[in-house]
């Protein structure tokens, strides 16, 4: 346990004792709305001021679960199209459930994945939440992101910690799965494939109700030709059917595992990739299962929902086994994603702070983008490129679509050199951003922030506003906003909105189990 675990601990124990400026308790609801499966999860959480960080920021030291509501299987209308008067009634019941009205929400999380990412969707989905705007993070995470938040959600970034080698997280969902290399702490790599439960999906007498493009090729690969409203195998009933179904998850767990053993991938498989393909091929120690499927791998679930869940998950334990490694158990199976978002302000300094139009102020749920690069004497602008390209793609961002904040970690001395060549690798990885005419944020820990905003802003002159910040620790899964600045004190209310994913409260009295 590190020293700041320890810290929240004991923080935690005397959290009633604390002064009042000193902690903050809030209710917090996390939504997920994907292609498949709906849910949401209710929770308390209880955030304090480390000692360390009494300046910058809250961290979360209690997550209470106060309700978690069924899962839905996200409704259709047609095609593609998400039935959101239905979608709105089960969220409605969950609120209902939960003894929770909307307005007795402090903050949350919108989680939309798949389908509901889509403009229709996703524009309808926001007009249920359109009377909590501000309160909540609405994130539309592609297959990157995806990846990264069910691995953090399951547990394995924080059970990585006790592991020399990287542990791997594979998130088995409806349409597709996710694998992440996480090491210490950090997903160093992901990945995704389409290999999910509800890509054929049959009906009592055996007819296809729901056949995704992947599930047609898979079914092309048995010689089936599958066609929604058709019997899986024309002349066969629901007992073929489901058959079929199993022989058609058999053919779906082996490109998801010569991705897991990443080995040479086979036709199939490079058919179903949706990213590119791991490039590590080190040691793996351990792996964790989560998403729906998980429900079945870990015998939580025995019901059948006329889909591959069942049989895919009998084919994954199977040749799970012959991997060799343990399989962990992780800390949430199908709920493997944010159990809602901390919310807290804090005033930063005026003194060094770089705002070069008032009009720029106020900004909302400006999402945080942290690039990783050495600050040393070597350091160069085409290196602080690379790190925002890379830091941006880490969450399926494409830069000049819209603004982000990028939070820096500022190292060594601020000479004139450092901060001209840091200003050009700004200026070259946020290019579509500048011609875009958006605005530039940047967020500094140290005290630099006047000095490379004042560098940034005599670069792009009047053409895009320049906002640069200081004193703050921000990270990865934050979102930020920031008011206009108050005079004569000359500091910017800043609100810091954070995902806050579930504990491992119970993981590390059942780490590993023989499934």
């Amino acid at each position: 346990m590190t020293q700041d675990q320890e810290e929240e601990q004991e923080l935690e124990a005397r959290f009633e004792d604390l002064p009042v400026t000193e902690r903050i308790e809030l209710t917090s609801v996390g939504i997920d709305i994907g292609s498949s499966t709906s849910h949401l999860l209710f929770s308390r959480l209880k955030l304090v001021r480390l000692g360390s960080m009494l300046s910058s920021r809250y961290v979360v030291v209690s997550r209470e679960i106060l309700h978690e509501s069924d899962i839905l299987l996200t409704p259709y209308v047609r095609g593609t199209t998400i039935d959101t008067e239905e979608l709105g009634r089960f969220i409605s019941e969950a609120y209902r459930k939960a003894g929770l009205t909307p307005e007795g929400i402090d903050t949350g999380a919108v989680i939309l994945t798949g389908e509901a990412v889509k403009k229709k969707n996703a524009r309808a989905i926001g007009d249920l939440f359109s009377g909590q705007a501000g309160r909540f993070v609405a994130v539309s995470a592609g297959d990157n992101l995806e990846a990264i938040m069910a691995a953090h959600g399951s547990g394995a970034v924080e059970m990585s910690r006790q592991y020399r080698d990287p542990i791997m997280n594979v998130d088995v969902g409806g349409g597709t799965s996710k694998i992440a290399i996480v090491h210490r702490g950090q997903v160093l790599e992901t990945v995704a494939l389409g290999v999910g439960a509800r890509l054929v999906v049959i009906d009592d007498r055996g007819v296809v109700t729901r056949l995704e493009e992947e599930g047609h090729r898979v079914g092309t690969e048995l010689g089936l030709a599958l066609k929604v409203g058709e019997p899986v195998d024309p002349g066969s009933g629901h007992r073929d059917g489901a058959r079929k179904l199993e022989a058609l998850a058999a053919v779906l767990a082996r490109p998801l595992f010569e991705v897991i053993r990443r080995q040479p991938l086979s036709p199939l498989a490079k058919e179903l990739m949706r990213t590119p393909e791991l490039s590590y091929r080190g040691p793996v120690e351990a792996i964790v299962f989560c998403g729906g499927v998980s429900e079945y791998i870990y015998g939580r679930e025995g019901r059948s929902f006329g889909d591959m869940g069942a049989p895919l998950a009998a084919e994954i334990r199977a040749q799970a086994q012959g991997l060799g490694l343990p399989v962990l158990e992780p800390a949430q199976h199908i709920r493997a994603t944010v159990i809602g978002a901390s919310q807290y302000t804090v005033q930063v300094s005026g003194n060094t702070i770089y705002v070069s139009d008032g009009a720029a102020l106020p900004v909302r749920n400006l999402q945080v983008v942290a690039p990783r690069f050495s600050m040393g004497d070597g350091m160069t602008s085409q290196a602080v490129q690379a790190s925002i390209g890379r830091a941006l793609r880490r969450f399926d961002l494409r830069e000049g679509d819209r603004p982000v904040a990028l939070a820096l970690r500022w190292e060594g001395p601020p000479t004139y050199r450092r901060i001209d060549v840091l200003a050009q690798g700004i200026l070259q990885g946020l290019s579509n951003s500048i011609s875009a005419g958006m605005p530039v944020v940047l967020v500094f820990d140290g005290d630099v922030g006047k000095l490379v905003g004042a560098n940034v802003a005599e670069h792009v002159g009047a053409s895009n506003k320049v906002i640069s910040l200081d004193g703050l620790e921000l990270r990865e899964f934050d979102f930020i906003d920031i008011g206009e600045v108050i005079q004569p004190a000359g500091a910017a209310p800043v609100i810091i909105k954070s995902l806050v994913f579930p504990a491992l409260s119970d993981w590390y009295s059942s780490q590993e189990k023989d499934y």
